[in-house]
């Protein structure tokens, strides 16, 4: 095992709700780990769903996200394995980090917060696993703010889930600028490196042409594998489970299996 090789860190980010970003977070998360992987999913959202559908408790007062970015607590006293899934962890978002946007603001160096932990805890992984982490996986919040700054200057690659409706790309200038700004003043690897098609109805004219309009400005970044809108996908976090538990051989756990082989399988 070669425990020098990089970890890919990857926010997953688009400030427009409802597109699937927690929902693609947390099943490529567990697709890569059933494929041997070690993957993190860091939960910069204060809603937790992240942690919800991972069945990580998050209750006020539990250690989150929060405390590492605000007290500067390291990373590996709130990062929890996820019991379901060998070799995937999660660091709990809780309601209380819905203050920290305003709590970043006045501290010292409050953009690279998230960074500084996340580059400490890889050490502790390695000494405690004997192998490093493959893949950081952050949500993030359907906002620009300082909690999404954090993730992208921690992160080295962007993946934007769009999804396959009307005003799809509507704002996707505005996170498309941000990552630019990111990358001239704070990080400058970072990239938009993978786009996923989410809620994909191939029965649809309409899903067809948004999904031609993102490949043809997009390109070889958009994965091949495309997630179909699926009911079962939307169950599975009110069972507190990823859809691959949920019902593994539904389209929609299928589709995140095929789009965490492509993933796995891009160079870095």
């Amino acid at each position: 095992m070669d425990v020098s090789r990089e970890t890919r860190i990857l926010t997953v980010a688009n400030q427009k709700g409802g597109v699937g970003k927690t929902t693609t977070t947390v099943n490529l998360a567990a697709a890569l780990a059933q494929q041997g992987l070690h993957v993190l999913v860091i939960d910069l959202d204060p809603q937790g769903n992240a942690s919800t559908a991972l069945d990580v408790p998050h209750q006020s007062g539990t250690p989150d996200v929060y405390r590492v970015l605000v007290d500067g607590v390291p990373l590996s006293e709130v990062v929890v394995p996820v019991t379901a899934i060998p070799g995937l962890f999660c660091a709990p978002a809780t309601i209380d980090l819905a203050g920290a946007e305003i709590e970043l603001v006045s501290l010292i160096a409050r953009e690279h917060r998230l960074k500084r932990a996340v580059d400490e805890h890889r050490l502790v992984h390695v000494r405690d696993h004997g192998r490093p982490l493959d893949f950081i996986l952050i949500d993030c919040p359907p906002s620009l703010g300082l909690l999404t700054v954090n993730a992208l200057v921690a992160a080295g690659e962007v993946l934007i889930p769009i999804q396959c409706e009307y005003y799809a790309l509507e704002g996707l200038g505005q996170l498309l600028k941000t990552v630019d700004l990111i990358r001239t003043a704070l990080n400058p690897v970072l990239r938009v490196s993978t786009i996923l098609l989410t809620m994909y109805d191939a029965r649809t004219r309409l899903a067809q042409d948004v999904a031609g309009e993102v490949r043809s400005h997009f390109g070889e970044r958009v994965l091949q594998t495309v997630v179909p809108r699926s009911v079962r996908v939307s169950e599975a976090p009110s069972h507190h489970q990823t859809v691959l538990q949920y019902d593994p051989m539904s389209p929609g756990a299928l589709s995140y299996r095929e789009a965490a082989r492509e993933l796995a399988g891009m160079d870095a």
